[in-house]
């Protein structure tokens, strides 16, 4: 089920497709947690689960969602951004498909280019609604020849109460938990 969802090594391509996930080894679990495993056929997608460390803190990266909803303006200023370019993060209340998400903007002219995945919104809320210092900075922006889901790769960092387990919710039960 997850080897298809991996570019072969064997493909004259697969350097550049590690760089643009920013990896730098070809290990295929961290290529999945990056890419998300995506295919055409169905919805099913990959993600690493959140760890929070001793001192509350978390980091998750993750390719920029809805790139292709935007305007070309914003999709022209998203191929604008650099690496280590910090990014503006605002929630949405009234997003029309989720209700609830988790805008990201380009930090210094607010041009909305995206959002967060919608399954790391629970946890950046706690982190939000705590008073913690979120952040979300750009690792990589990928050019023309990679597909629009797969353009702005983005780190968010942040801190989370020291009561809350980040994805403890049933819908992030591994596998071999599930019935």
């Amino acid at each position: 089920m997850f080897k298809n969802r991996v570019l072969g090594s064997q493909r004259r391509d697969f350097a550049n497709y590690l760089a643009s996930l920013g990896l730098e080894t070809p290990d295929p679990i961290e290529i999945l947690a990056v890419s998300g495993g995506e295919r055409q056929t169905d919805s099913f997608e990959v993600f690493p689960k959140i760890e929070k460390e001793a001192d509350g803190s978390f980091r998750c990266r993750f390719f920029l969602h809805g790139l292709r909803h935007m305007s070309e303006a914003a999709q022209a200023r998203a191929q604008l951004l650099v690496p280590g370019e910090l990014l503006g993060v605002s929630l949405e209340l009234n997003n029309p498909k989720y209700g609830l998400a988790i805008q990201l903007t380009s930090h210094q002219d607010y041009e909305f280019i995206g959002w967060t995945p919608r399954y790391i919104v629970p946890d950046i809320l706690k982190s939000i609604t705590k008073a913690h210092d979120i952040s979300a900075t750009i690792i990589k922006v990928n050019t023309d020849g990679v597909p629009l889901n797969r353009r702005v790769l983005v780190e968010m960092k942040g801190v989370l109460p020291a009561d809350y387990e980040p994805m403890a919710d049933d819908i992030f039960l591994p596998f071999a938990n599930l019935g």
